[in-house]
């Protein structure tokens, strides 16, 4: 009795263990081996030689089960960290990272001229694209429609000011820190147009400048002593036309086909200045006219079609600066700001030349009002404004250009270089010194574009220079009209030569222009699978002493039975 017993008990265990198991996990292959079982009627032998084996069989759905909560739980988490995705798929743009991971998940060359997209006016190529998707582009489209708002939310959206400062360095804010982060691929060459500045205006500006000074120089008592030929005046204004039509037919190509980079540059604290400054060259062209092609007198209509632009873009400029908003004067004064005050002044001298003296006077006394708060501002460096680039530069030469231009403005409106006119050009005067003298200040610095447009100050302190020495002829007056007339000329052709270097045999006149590619807001990398892994290692050691200590409970148990 105690025998069978013995031999029945553990089959009635077993038999009670599997019902249990059978209840919990009904599975229908479980169901069906149960009833097979049982219609059997293995002996308890036999169904302990099969105990291991359905222990397997129960195994298998747990491994199905936890591959399933395991998918349930990745699911979770794609849904969680989605925006960590599309911070990413902004990061993949960067020059950081574009040669990195992702340069993996590219396919082909069309992905790469997908990031300059971006920038285009409307997109309207690529929508038209879209509506034939290729089967590559079919593979991605999940990928691009998750990254298309962190894309074009920056794109599309004005950046900040104080974003610029913050990203950017150098005296024309052109360069990108190290610590941040761009919208499109350093490690290509961009298309010509993204990389093409409105900077390049400041070629104009020197030249159109210098057509002004020869004439000047052919036509003034004071250097009549010099016998100038009035062809170089000729020359060089033919050569300042030239150049202007070339470069506004670029640049309106980029605006037909980049404005959204148009619309970053209109933005840029440095950038927006040299919006004036097409206009100012085609002042500086009717001015410098040469005398062979100069009619009469000037027609009041081509003032009003070269300044009525320039008005209206100031009144905008000029009431961010006076309502105090984020773009106030003290947030986003630089030398360059001076583009925007001189224009007045040229605007006077022209108006005086087509016979419009109330007109001039108005214009000059707007210039000089607003030369003497851009000049204190700039002077002063105030605490609340934003930290100027602390090199030094030929950009500070901006300090010359509006006093220069103003006493030449008033003499040329009261037919008289009188006490106004002489209290400016001193002022200029001294500026030009005290920069002069500082020629360690210009030295470190790489060839740009910009520099073009520190010349035409030294052009404008020139000509002021020879209508005093007309005023005042004396030995020391014109032996300083000739020295800076020198100096503005010499300055002019080195850049000129150094502009036909870098864009020939260098080809390095149009970098990838970095500063237009920022992102709206500064783009941190994420720390979360740091946090993951911390947290794995936490809950590792929970699970280890949670165990330990259930080992420890059951070995008091056993010890106390």
């Amino acid at each position: 009795m105690n025998n069978g017993a013995s031999a029945t008990s553990p089959h009635n265990s077993f038999q009670t263990h599997f019902l249990d198991i059978h209840e919990v996990l009904p599975e229908d292959e479980e169901e069906e081996g149960v009833i097979k079982m049982e219609d059997n009627k293995v002996t308890s032998s036999k169904k302990g030689l099969q105990k291991p084996i359905k222990l397997r069989e129960l195994k298998r759905p747990q491994r199905s089960f936890n591959r399933q909560v395991s998918l349930e739980t990745g699911f979770s988490v794609l849904g969680v960290e989605s925006k960590a995705k599309d911070e990413k798929k902004v990061l993949r743009r960067s020059g950081r990272s574009f040669g990195g991971f992702d340069s993996a998940n590219r396919v082909g060359a069309e992905a790469r001229k997908g990031d300059f997209n971006i920038f285009r006016t409307k997109s309207t190529l690529s929508k038209q694209n879209s509506l034939l998707p290729t089967r590559k582009e079919k593979e991605m489209e999940n990928q691009r429609a998750e990254g298309a708002t962190g894309l074009n939310q920056p794109v599309n959206k004005s950046v900040p000011v104080g974003r610029y400062f913050d990203a950017l360095r150098g005296p024309e804010l052109d360069q990108v820190k190290d610590s941040e982060d761009i919208l499109l691929p350093k490690d290509e060459i961009w298309p010509f147009l993204l990389r093409f500045p409105i900077n390049c205006f400041g070629i104009c500006l020197g030249l159109s400048s210098q057509a002004v000074l020869w004439r000047a120089l052919s036509t003034s008592p004071a250097t009549k002593f010099l016998h100038v030929t009035p062809f170089i005046n000729l020359s060089l204004w033919l050569l300042a036309l030239a150049t202007l039509i070339s470069v506004s037919i670029t640049y309106l190509l980029k605006c037909i086909h980049y404005f959204e980079a148009v619309k970053r540059e209109y933005f840029h604290p440095v950038r927006v200045n040299f919006f004036f400054a097409p206009w100012v060259v085609c002042m500086f062209l009717a001015i410098g006219l040469p005398p062979m092609l100069e009619p009469a007198k000037l027609h009041p209509a081509i003032w009003c079609a070269f300044m009525g632009p320039y008005f209206f873009l100031e009144l905008k400029i000029y009431g961010q600066w006076l309502s105090g908003g984020k773009r106030r004067l003290c947030k986003v004064a630089n030398p360059s700001s001076h583009l925007s005050v001189v224009g007045n002044f040229v605007g006077a001298i022209l108006a005086s030349k087509v016979g419009w003296i109330e007109a001039a006077k108005f214009l000059w006394s707007i210039g000089f009002a607003h030369y003497i708060v851009v000049f204190v501002t700039l002077y002063q460096r105030l605490p609340t404004s934003e930290a100027l680039p602390k090199e030094l530069h030929p950009v500070y030469s901006m300090f010359i250009a509006a006093p220069s231009a103003a006493s030449i403005a008033w003499g040329s409106i009261y037919s008289e270089f009188d006490g106004c006119s002489r209290t400016c050009f001193f002022i200029a005067l001294f500026l030009y010194i005290s920069l002069v003298v500082r020629i360690n200040f210009f030295t470190g610095f790489r060839f740009s574009v910009a520099w073009w447009s520190y010349t035409f100050p030294m052009t404008t302190a020139s000509v002021a220079t020879i209508k005093y020495a007309e005023q005042v002829p004396s030995v020391l007056s014109k032996g300083l009209a000739l020295c800076l007339s020198f100096m503005s000329s010499t300055m002019v052709s080195v850049l000129f030569v150094s502009t036909l270097l870098h864009a020939l045999f260098w080809k390095t006149l149009f970098p990838n222009d970095l500063a237009i590619a920022i992102t709206k807001k500064r783009l941190v990398k994420e720390k979360k699978p740091f946090k993951k892994a911390y947290d794995i290692k936490r809950w590792t050691k929970q699970a280890l002493t949670k165990n330990n200590s259930g080992d420890k409970e059951f070995n008091g148990e056993n010890k106390v039975v």
